[in-house]
This record gives C-alpha cells, sequence and structure tokens, in this order.
C-alpha cells in the first residue's frame, strides 16, 4: 500500500489478553489520510482487537499492546488515552451501537461533542451537517433511542462520532443486525462522509462483498494474523476471496454441502 500521507501506522503488534491469551500475531497495516480501509474476516479473527488497540480501548477488556509499533501522524500513540486519542480525531464506533437508551436521539448526538472547545456556533452548525446526512435523525430527534430502529441508533452512534469532528472513525460492524437495505444505506452515508468531508474511515466488517464495495483497500485476518491485502477492486477479483469469503468459485457459488469443494486447505494456512 502507498504509504504517501499516512495517516495511521500500525506496525507488527501483538495483542495480550488476561497477561497469557495472544490474540494479534504480528499485525500491520496504513491507512492513508481520506482513505476508507476495511479490516475483514471471520468472527474471532482480530478485527475488534485490532480497533481497540488503534483507539486504546484494549485496557477495559485486560488487553495490552505487548509488542510492535503504533503510530498516528508519526507519533507513537499505544501509551495514550482513549481521550487523548478523540483530541487527536480518532473516534471509535463499538460493535453493537450503544446509544444512550433514556436519553433522545440529539441528547445522544451532543454527547459526541462534549470534548470540543471551539464554542456552541461550531457545535451546531456540526449537528446541522450531520442532520443533513442522517435525515432520519433529524425526524426522530425528539425520540427516546430505546424506541428507535437498529438502523437509526447506528446512525446515531456514527452521527455521535461525528459530533467530535474527529479526522478518522474506527467503525467496528456497522452492518451486524442490520437489514440489507439498511445496510447499504448506512456505507452509502460513509462513502458520502468519505468523499464530500475528506473523513478517513477504518471499519471492521464481516460482510466482505459490502465492506470491498465501498473501500478502497483491505486486509483480511485470520486467527490474529494478516493473510492478505490489497486494492479492494483487486481484492474482489482475487480467487481466493471469492472462494472463501464471498462464497463464490470458479462454478458460482458454493454449497456447503458439497464438501469436497471446501477440501482444499487455504494456501497462507499451510
Amino acid at each position: 500500500m502507498n504509504t504517501t500521507a499516512s495517516l495511521l501506522n500500525v506496525n507488527g503488534i501483538e495483542v495480550i489478553y488476561n497477561h497469557v491469551i495472544l490474540v494479534l500475531k504480528g499485525v500491520s497495516l496504513q491507512v492513508r489520510e481520506g482513505s476508507v480501509v476495511a479490516l475483514l474476516g471471520g468472527n474471532g479473527a482480530g478485527k475488534t482487537t485490532t480497533l481497540r488497540a488503534v483507539s486504546n480501548l484494549l485496557e477495559g477488556e485486560r488487553g495490552e499492546v505487548t509488542k510492535g509499533a503504533i503510530e498516528l501522524r508519526g507519533e507513537r500513540i499505544e501509551k495514550l488515552s482513549t481521550a487523548a486519542m478523540v483530541e487527536r480525531g480518532v473516534v471509535q464506533v463499538m460493535e453493537g451501537r450503544h446509544c444512550f437508551a433514556h436519553l433522545s436521539i440529539e441528547e445522544n448526538l451532543m454527547t459526541g461533542a462534549y470534548t470540543r472547545k471551539d464554542g456552541r456556533a461550531a457545535v451546531a452548525a456540526t449537528l446541522d451537517k450531520v442532520y443533513s446526512y442522517f435525515p432520519r435523525l433529524k425526524t426522530r430527534r425528539t425520540s427516546q433511542a430505546a424506541y428507535t430502529s437498529g438502523g437509526e441508533q447506528q446512525m446515531c452512534a456514527i452521527g455521535r462520532a461525528l459530533m467530535a469532528n474527529p479526522k478518522m472513525v474506527l467503525l467496528d460492524e456497522p452492518s451486524m443486525g442490520l437489514a440489507p437495505q439498511i445496510v447499504e444505506e448506512v456505507f452509502e452515508i460513509v462513502r458520502d462522509l468519505n468523499t464530500q468531508e475528506g473523513t478517513t474511515f477504518l471499519l471492521a466488517e464481516q460482510n466482505t462483498g459490502m465492506a470491498l464495495r465501498y473501500a478502497d483497500y483491505g486486509y483480511i485476518l485470520e486467527n490474529g494474523r494478516v493473510v492478505m491485502d490489497g486494492a479492494a477492486a483487486a481484492l474482489r477479483e482475487n480467487e481466493d476471496v471469492k472462494e472463501f469469503y464471498l462464497g463464490v468459485g470458479g462454478e458460482g457459488r458454493r454449497s456447503f454441502k458439497d464438501v469436497k469443494s471446501y477440501k482444499r486447505r487455504k494456501r497462507w494456512l499451510a
């Protein structure tokens, strides 16, 4: 991947939980400023742990980076607090949406601006911008978050992150539990934010097909290692990606009943 204008560099990190469980095993990746980068792979591959390592949310899970380095614009950030990461423009949207159920949509959004120091007018302008990207939230702005749909809660969680005026948003499984139409709507908004606002995205996603449609670059993780990476367009056409992550092989869509078609081991695990 081209290192020009690199915003984030993750260099050979290992992450251990509870001092004994090795989860990431030498993960390296780069995120260029203004790009959309996807972390792909199945459940337990290490995608969420990678995001938490970047945003410094590991400590709450009894995890730590034990080897390697993480740099944001050339600055080592492994020891910074999560609040310090927000001040540097890095905000994570957690898996599962995590809205404040008892607050209204607008109150949820405003909690994302608590670190802002540029005045009420600037915050109000950002809120208007969020509503322009998420018109459904404007319609539901007085509704209690607990009584909104899963799609609206996901939009609220992303909108709340945008209220911090971030340079990079870490999105963890944005499609989880959402109807296909809503997933596409969320990804369309991510693309609009990227192209129109220049917001950089690093997203973890199990829906490989959807992620590769909207990302510029992708990294595929398995068992805590990066096993493949490349431009999203190239990964979409890669035969191994088609077979093992998109469910499509040379003869069309594979059936799990056809056991013989899965006897060939993945070359990178051999």
